[in-house]
């Protein structure tokens, strides 16, 4: 099937858009560089279904393979709800909507975060994932325009998660696996501005 068709049929679907969950291949292979093959009106009217997916899901991040489809493209946004503190520790400020069309990104220093994340594919669970704090990100945006700049803090831990699933990874491959955790026991014992307590009682 064509990519034109498999949007179409997604696109005549339900909305929010289904997820993705783990297990199914398309999650587990690298996606295809995107051509911008698709009139563009199919593709905005794409980019607007994962946008709304992604905010109902709720979440920061959604990646193309996370609704069936093979290609490089992820949309970005996060609102950053969170206490003063832990927008402090976390470096976690207000992240406008944004689309990354083919990315890539690097390290830009050898500073690392370890922090708490999830994912829409793996949902109930999160763990703790050590990033970069600083990363060069390069893409393209909706439009094709070139993207090259330096992001920090969350939005660079975003840019990597969201990146990572066009590969094929999931952050459970990244995690330090006894800080995995499911939501109920992250709200009530895990939920403080870093996973220093986490650390200490399940020992990673």
């Amino acid at each position: 099937m064509s990519l034109e068709s498999q949007v179409d049929q997604l696109l005549a679907g339900p909305r929010p858009l289904p997820i993705v969950q783990a297990g199914h291949p398309v999650l587990r292979h690298r996606a295809e560089p995107y051509d911008f093959s698709l009139p563009a009106d199919v593709f905005d009217h794409l980019i607007g279904a994962m946008r709304e997916t992604m905010l109902t899901a709720p979440g920061v991040g959604l990646a193309a393979p996370q609704i069936g489809l093979g290609i490089q493209v992820a949309v970005l946004e996060d609102a950053a709800p969170v206490s003063s503190e832990v927008a402090r520790v976390r470096d976690r400020t207000p992240l406008p909507f944004r689309v990354l069309v083919n990315p890539s990104y690097r390290p830009e220093t050898d500073d690392v975060a370890a922090f708490y994340e999830g994912c829409l594919s793996v949902p109930g669970y999160q763990a703790v994932v050590e990033r970069a704090a600083t990363v060069r990100l390069r893409a393209l945006d909706q439009n094709g325009a070139p993207i090259d700049e330096i992001v920090t803090g969350w939005a660079a831990r975003i840019v990597a998660h969201e990146t990572d699933h066009l590969a094929g990874i999931l952050y459970l491959d990244k995690a330090f696996t006894r800080s995995l955790t499911n939501n109920e026991h992250y709200l009530t014992r895990w939920a403080g501005a870093t996973p220093q307590a986490a650390r200490v009682e399940l020992g990673f």
